[in-house]
């Protein structure tokens, strides 16, 4: 049987990106073999952070993916800081870990920006901690969304060294990725990633939005001088909305353009707005009880 395992950051409130790109996978993931998901409270310690405010939010991150469809019952789910192995694992796996291959790391450029030299160096080491996440459990598969991508390939290269030096020991996992959703962007400005961290408040969809606030924003999202429902490079914004559409109803972007070849954008955002609105309605009700 397929082992899967994925954590989440209990850091800010849940929007649209990470509930398409790795909460509906973790769901899915009960269905197709043994789930092992995890809040993984260590790595948001990698940023300034609030002892009191960490404990809520991983309180309401447990809440989200429960209301969200994840059983207990028919997978493992716990708090990262609650298995100290996890950190032991992470300094064996240092010694296998190259300095430049932190360095080169994208998230960790974007979030230490001009501040390099200042950041935490538990930044710097976060993949290696996540690949300690996941090698620890033996898990054959990682689902995440589109912007882990590179993170996954350097835990298998973690994983690769390891087993060269010391015997076949762990399993090298493989990264599963959305086809469709896996990098949703700002609404505002659809060159950003989808974020609480650097996002705008207008530009974020938030998983337990109130459904006025939710349309709201979507109808209000940047698009372009143009008309037309399509993707292109120079229409991000539009790609953006086609993109969330097809994922919500589960079809493809193709087939999204093609319903709305003929319609203006007004409409196009009143269908994506009602669309998100109707997808996110459980969740949010479950979450409330």
């Amino acid at each position: 049987m397929t082992r899967i395992f994925s954590g989440i950051q209990p850091t800010g409130r849940k929007h649209l990106g990470n509930y398409i790109g790795a909460i509906t996978q973790y769901v899915a993931g009960q269905d197709r073999g043994e789930g092992i998901y995890c809040i993984v409270d260590l790595h948001a310690t990698s940023v300034p952070y609030d002892p009191a405010g960490l404990r809520e939010a991983v309180y309401d991150t447990a809440a989200t993916l429960l209301a969200a469809g994840l059983d207990p019952d028919r997978c493992v789910f716990f708090r990262q800081g609650d298995v100290r192995e996890e950190p032991e694992l992470c300094w064996l796996l240092c010694s296998v870990t190259a300095f430049g291959d932190l360095n080169r790391m994208h998230q960790f450029k974007e979030k230490a920006g001009s501040q390099r030299d200042l950041v935490s160096a538990s930044l710097f080491l976060y993949p290696v901690l996540q690949a300690a996440d996941v090698l620890a459990y033996h898990a054959n598969e990682v689902p995440v969304g589109e912007d882990q991508r590179q993170h996954v390939e350097l835990m298998r290269d973690i994983a690769q060294r390891f087993n060269s030096r010391f015997g076949e020991i762990l399993v090298v996992p493989e990264g599963r990725y959305p086809e469709v959703g896996g990098r949703i962007m700002d609404l505002q400005f659809p060159d950003r990633k989808m974020s609480t961290t650097g996002g705008s408040s207008q530009g974020i969809v938030y998983v337990l939005d109130d459904p006025g606030v939710v349309s709201r924003k979507i109808r209000s999202a940047v698009t372009d001088s143009g008309a037309e429902v399509m993707r292109a490079p120079d229409k991000p914004g539009v790609s953006n909305l086609i993109e969330i559409l097809a994922a919500v109803r589960g079809s493809s972007p193709e087939e999204i353009e093609r319903e709305f070849d003929s319609a203006g954008y007004g409409a196009f955002k009143q269908a994506v707005a009602d669309a998100v609105v109707a997808y996110l309605a459980p969740v949010r009700e479950r979450y409330q009880e």
